[in-house]
């Protein structure tokens, strides 16, 4: 019997926080790859926060999340991106 690779049962809402330094066009070029990833997506919901200095800023994404593979890739994504500092 195979390991289960994920405790997380799908589809389910997954939420995902992006950080990275504030920027013009930094929540707009985040949510334009997580539409990629689930073209569901509601743009509506992100949360923002700003640091308290305003140097950064964190974007929370609950995205409808309906496999491993799709995560992993939005992830991939996410990081690769320059403007992104860190993915939780």
């Amino acid at each position: 019997m195979a390991a289960q690779e994920t405790l997380l049962e799908f589809p389910c809402a997954f939420p995902i926080k992006i950080m990275g330094e504030t920027r013009d066009g930094f929540a707009d070029a985040m949510v334009a790859i997580v539409l990629r990833h689930d073209p569901d997506f509601e743009v509506a919901s992100v949360e923002m926060r700003a640091s308290t200095g305003g140097k950064y800023l964190s974007l929370t994404c609950t995205v409808t999340a309906v496999s491993k593979p799709q995560l992993d890739a939005l992830y991939r994504e996410l990081t690769a991106h320059p403007w992104v500092k860190i993915v939780l």
